[in-house]
């Protein structure tokens, strides 16, 4: 939807240094702005190539001056231009709509808003907010709970008994409150006896969902994601997991069951986390580090990285040592 520099400016708390009257409809990279398009400028060293471009408008830093394009300076660019481009997208929402070939158990509760692609199958008692969209092939278990403005990608599989909050975006492929990996071992025929798992999954409102992850529900209590996480894909949690808020969890990584991350954690790539390891608030984990079983990794703003994962001018410390030691052999 087009709109003026002037509304973005209120919008983004932005002072405008140009014609309010100039539409935007879009946003773009610098090297691919249209007229009509937003770019933004966070570093002082490419707000030339930005001028030079076609873009319509820039986004920019209390460095800007003069230009010869109208500015939107705001404190933090990237973070202005972010909620520019939600703006921008927004479009009237779809006229509700249930598929010919969804199939809906009549006891399943749904908001006339509530738009529900082909071949989508919703069980019994179910029960879905306003203007919630469920993609195609997606399965939502018996006793599922869905908030308003979520939006479910194709193929996605809600097992029952899962909550969702509101505005909880599921990306295709994701797999959300199957049992948890809990098994007793026989000491007598060295068998594995499955550990019941019948606690429940629950993802609180603003949460997102990479595709192909997998969240486990709990084996007798909850797992729990809590507000505003963001999980990336083929990300794996496992039962009774707790997840803070406002949590960054990147691509490949493993948390072990009953692991606690607290707010405003973020995890690299490819991290292991082992069961009954706690991650207090603000901690960042860097790539491909391992916490083993019952760690507590505490220091906010602190970087960890490396296996067994300690704070980084450690880790460093560690490799210049052994490649010390490696020459003076």
């Amino acid at each position: 939807m087009p709109r003026t520099l002037g509304e973005l400016s209120v919008l983004l708390h932005a002072r405008l240094e140009g014609d309010a009257t100039i539409e935007i409809d879009s946003i773009a990279s610098i090297s691919s702005a249209q007229p009509g398009d937003l770019i933004f400028v966070d570093d002082p060293r490419h707000l030339a190539a930005a001028e030079a471009s076609q873009a319509s408008a820039i986004i920019v830093g209390e460095f800007a001056k003069a230009s010869p394009k109208p500015l939107l300076i705001a404190a933090l660019p990237r973070e202005a231009f972010a909620r520019a481009a939600n703006w921008l997208i927004e479009s009237a929402p779809p006229g509700p709509s249930i598929h010919a070939t969804a199939i809906i158990h009549a006891t399943a509760q749904l908001d006339p808003t509530v738009i529900v692609e082909e071949a989508a199958i919703i069980r019994s008692n179910v029960h879905i907010a306003a203007h919630t969209t469920i993609g195609a092939g997606s399965v939502i278990g018996p006793n599922v709970t869905i908030g308003r403005d979520c939006h479910i990608y194709p193929n996605v599989t809600i097992y029952p008994g899962t909550t969702l909050g509101n505005r909880v975006i599921l990306h295709a492929g994701a797999v959300l409150g199957g049992d948890g990996f809990g098994y007793v071992r026989d000491s007598a025929t060295g068998r594995y006896e499955k550990f019941p798992q019948i606690g429940r999954l629950v993802l609180e409102d603003d949460v997102e969902i990479g595709a192909n992850s997998t969240i486990d529900r709990g084996a007798l209590d909850e797992t729990r994601i809590r507000r505003g996480t963001k999980i990336d894909n083929l990300v794996h949690v496992g039962h009774n997991v707790q997840i803070g808020e406002d949590v960054v969890i990147a691509a490949q990584t493993g948390l072990s069951g009953s692991s606690t991350v607290e707010n405003q954690v973020i995890i690299g790539g490819q991290v292991g986390i082992a069961d009954h390891v706690r991650i207090e608030a603000g901690a960042i984990l860097g790539a491909q580090s391992g916490i083993p079983s019952k760690k507590v990794i505490r220091g906010k703003g602190i970087v960890f990285w490396g296996t067994p994962a300690r704070p980084i001018k450690a880790y460093l410390k560690d490799l210049a040592t052994l490649a010390r030691l490696s020459k003076g052999k």
